[in-house]
């Protein structure tokens, strides 16, 4: 069966948050280093190395799209990719306010997406693998719940409904 590849589109919000993020994490640096005692501590360094760091790791884990094939969802990475079974998927559905009111557990909160683990009253806890919430997909799994964004909601959920 060949391939299914959907873009992971950013939304206006993640747009500005990665760009003032990203700002903020190379200023830091340049203001550290300029402002730079004589003989610079251990701490100093580690303190201008971190935000750049905290940026390459955040880029790392981007999101570039979704692609599914031979029941397997697959999330695309620069460089990587994070594979999940479709095995126990039971419902699948577009709900653009799917993700409104999620609090982040753990993960990333706008540095180049919307990763991790989240909560809200809609959907109790979830995994998110989120770039533009106006277009979540919902993924009811038996005991677990997922939410991605691609460019094509429709078409996605259309094909999963098709496999279920």
């Amino acid at each position: 069966m060949p391939s299914t590849v959907f873009q992971a589109p950013w939304g206006r919000q993640l747009k500005w948050i990665s760009a003032l993020s990203a700002a903020l994490l190379l200023a830091i640096p340049v203001f550290l280093m300029v402002e730079a005692p004589d003989t610079p501590s251990l701490l100093h360094h580690i303190a201008v190395a971190l935000p750049p760091a905290i940026l390459v790791l955040g880029a790392l884990f981007a999101i570039r799209g979704y692609a599914i094939q031979n029941n397997t969802l697959t999330i695309l990475r620069p460089g990587w990719k994070t594979r999940i079974p479709l095995q126990g998927l039971v419902e699948t559905r577009v709900d653009p306010q799917a993700m409104e009111g999620a609090t982040r557990l753990f993960g990333n909160n706008g540095l180049f997406g919307y990763i991790g683990l989240f909560q809200n009253d809609r959907l109790g806890r979830f995994r998110a693998f989120a770039t533009d919430p106006d277009k979540a997909v919902v993924l009811r799994f038996t005991g677990r719940t997922l939410v991605i964004t691609p460019d094509k909601p429709g078409r996605l959920v259309e094909i999963l409904r098709q496999q279920l």
